[in-house]
């Protein structure tokens, strides 16, 4: 009778075979895809709320009435109106959006998925950064992405001023998707650069120093990229993206300067009780090494008379 096998105790650091890696990376992948799939099927059942979320800052600040073909043709400011275009659009659009939302609203299950993963192979104090990376940097994300939801109403009504006069505006909803989207992902993600540098500076890569001096520098590379990432042309929008992230650059240096001035003290205090001191490996008498007499010289041989057919040296 077979005896059941035994559970294999867990290596405390982690390790295992490359098959055993492979075998989890497999169940964490498929764990990750299960749960993107489910939150996308939930999702299609309200997609058209999730399109109405999107679109309604735009709708409200520049959408036509029911009679907006008149109201244009009678020279009123101009307006827009969303269109779909295409039979298989509607469905297609149905499945994009729903994905996307799986994507998103998933993304506990399948960050957790990702660390669960990467975690046993990390130092305690690599985990504790990566702790403080995705606690400050999801919050960072989110209002990055909570400004870029906050200006579509004006940048909508600049853009919209472009049109001319006597034409109807028709917006595709697949392409305004789109345009919000990028907005949200590019104003999220340009909130994540002080903590980037602050991550830097932790790990001794630059200091709070250099980075201070690199202010005019920082100021007119975040406004240039402001300029560029905000679809229109007024300065509000671009004035919206470009001055959080100026605070938070000034803040990160804030931290930097703390973080270099708190090393400072430390390696001023010497190692710590639990900590090696370094060897200092330097002779202490340059000149005693050279005192050091070399090998002696065999004695020379007074005589080469041989005593029973061998010589001194012999």
């Amino acid at each position: 009778m077979l005896k059941p096998a035994r559970n294999k105790e867990k290596d405390p650091e982690g390790r295992m075979p490359l098959a055993e890696h492979l075998r989890e990376l497999r169940n964490r992948l498929a764990k990750a895809v299960l749960a993107i799939i489910v939150v996308t099927i939930g999702a299609a059942f309200f997609y058209n709320d999730i399109i109405d979320f999107f679109t309604k800052p735009v709708l409200d600040s520049v959408g036509c009435p029911d009679s907006f073909s008149e109201l244009a043709r009678a020279g009123d400011s101009p307006c827009a109106q969303i269109t779909i275009n295409g039979l298989l659009a509607p469905f297609t659009l149905a499945l994009k959006v729903s994905l996307m939302a799986g994507v998103v609203l998933a993304s506990p299950v399948w960050l957790y998925q990702l660390w669960a993963f990467v975690a046993p192979g990390l130092h305690r104090h690599e985990r504790k950064y990566a702790y403080a990376f995705v606690g400050t940097g999801v919050p960072l994300f989110f209002a990055g992405a909570y400004f870029a939801y906050s200006v579509l109403p004006t940048t909508a009504n600049v853009l919209i001023e472009f049109t001319p006069g006597g034409v109807d505006n028709l917006l595709p909803l697949d392409e305004l998707l789109d345009l919000v989207t990028r907005m949200v992902i590019v104003f999220g993600l340009s909130f994540e650069l002080p903590l980037l540098l602050v991550m830097l500076n932790f790990t001794g890569v630059i200091t709070g120093k250099r980075m201070l001096g690199w202010w005019r520098g920082m100021i007119l590379g975040i406004t240039v990229f402001a300029a560029v990432a905000t679809p229109s042309t007024e300065p509000l929008s671009m004035m919206a993206l470009a001055g959080p992230i100026w605070v938070l650059y000034f803040a990160a240096t804030a931290v930097a300067l703390l973080n270099d001035r708190r090393k400072q003290r430390r390696e001023a205090l010497g190692p710590a009780d639990d900590e090696a001191s370094e060897l200092d490996l330097t002779p202490a008498d340059i000149g005693a090494v050279e005192s050091v007499p070399g090998p002696r010289a065999l004695p020379e041989q007074s005589s080469t008379d041989r005593v029973n057919g061998y010589d001194d040296v012999t």
